[in-house]
Order: structure tokens, then sequence, then C-alpha cells
């Protein structure tokens, strides 16, 4: 039986230059959760959470799945969006696609993939809505990477309407949903120009993270 010893070795080596770094950190870490970021990404191995944004282990909270998806009858996602904001008390939900997103790429193709369609159904119904901002896209990349884009803005638009964020923000807690993209080829992040911190806002600034996009090409 493979026992993996490579990643415990690996996980000992991470272990003690933490413990180095900042002696008695793990003993803290192991007596409070305390952080201000719930990261909803995609499970691409390519697409870890706290290294992008340089944080360590406690500072952010983190729920990935494929094409990081958030739907109003997924128990998974929602509780813990729950748990993150009613319990953890996040100020900010971060919503994070990435370019290259295989999700992305299989729900604009014609063959079958499985049981995984019926997830990515999500994602065609998206580009079906926004069909004639991305036919003016006509590089297949460029239409992609367009629909990488639009898929984690209408997500973060999903996380804003969940009963959970709506409930936060009708006692007034601090509170804020943000559209982001990380791109795989160079490392960095980018803001969707999507970010909202009460119910009033949703709409518009939907609007506003949409025509960001539409102006990339002129497109009315």
């Amino acid at each position: 039986m493979k026992k993996l010893q490579h990643l415990f070795d690996s996980n000992r080596e991470w272990a003690d230059k933490i413990e180095e770094d900042d002696p008695g950190f793990f003993e803290t870490l192991a007596k409070q959760q305390a952080p201000e970021y719930l990261w909803i990404g995609c499970s691409d191995s390519r697409v870890p959470a706290n290294e992008i944004v340089g944080m360590l282990p406690g500072d952010i909270f983190v729920h990935r799945n494929v094409s990081n998806l958030v739907i109003h009858t997924d128990m998974n996602c929602l509780s813990v969006i729950q748990y993150a904001v009613t319990v953890l008390k996040v100020k900010h939900i971060m919503v994070v696609g990435h370019y290259g997103c295989g999700g992305v790429r299989a729900a604009t193709e014609k063959r079958t993939h499985g049981l995984i369609d019926n997830w990515l159904r999500h994602i065609r119904d998206i580009h079906q809505k926004h069909r004639g901002l991305l036919s003016a896209f006509t590089d297949k990349q460029e239409h992609l990477d367009r629909l990488c884009e639009i898929n984690a803005i209408e997500q973060a638009v999903n996380v804003g309407n969940s009963t959970i964020v709506q409930e936060a923000w009708s006692k007034g807690q601090e509170l804020s949903v943000h559209a982001w993209v990380y791109g795989l080829n160079n490392g960095l992040v980018r803001d969707l120009s999507f970010c909202v911190s009460d119910a009033e806002s949703l709409e518009i600034e939907y609007e506003n993270a949409i025509e960001a996009i539409a102006s990339m090409i002129g497109y009315k």
C-alpha cells in the first residue's frame, strides 16, 4: 500500500517553516477561527485561495466547487455562507472565477460530459442569457474569458440574493460581496467592477459590471 510519504514529508517541512517564522502560530490558530473573508472559488487545483492573496491558514474561509457556482438549492454552499456570515461574521465574500476554467469551457460544448452536465446547465443558462453580448467576442478564447467573468458576476449576484446575505444586510451587518477573476497565466486577481454592500445597490452594481465587459468591444 502506498502511503504517499512524500506528502507527509512536505507537510512536516511546511509546518516547521511556519512555526519557525511565527512561534506558537498553530497553537494560537487551534484556539480560534476569525477570518474576515469568505472565498467561493473553483475546485481547480491551480487556484489555491490562501496562496493567491498571500494569506496564512485561518485568514480565509473557503468554499470551492466546479466553476465556482452559487446555486440556491445547493445546501453545501448555502451552509458555508450561513456559517461564514452568521457565526464567523465575515466582512467580505469574494466569488472568484478563473480564466481557463474547464467547467466553463465544457458548458459551451455540444458534446455530453455525463453527470456533470446537470451542474454545468447553470452556466449554459448564463451563456444563453448573455448570448448577444458574448457573440460580439468572436475569438474563441476571448469568448470563454468573458463567459468566465460573467459567470463570476452572476454567482456574486446569487450570493447577494441569498436569504442569508439579505437578512444580514437588513440587520445592518457590515458585509460586502465581490466578483473577481484569476489569471492562471500571470497569477493575478482582477476586480470585475462588482462590489455591493446593501440590497438596494445589487441591481445597479450588476448592471455596471456587465456594462464594463460590454465596453471592451463597444457592445450596446
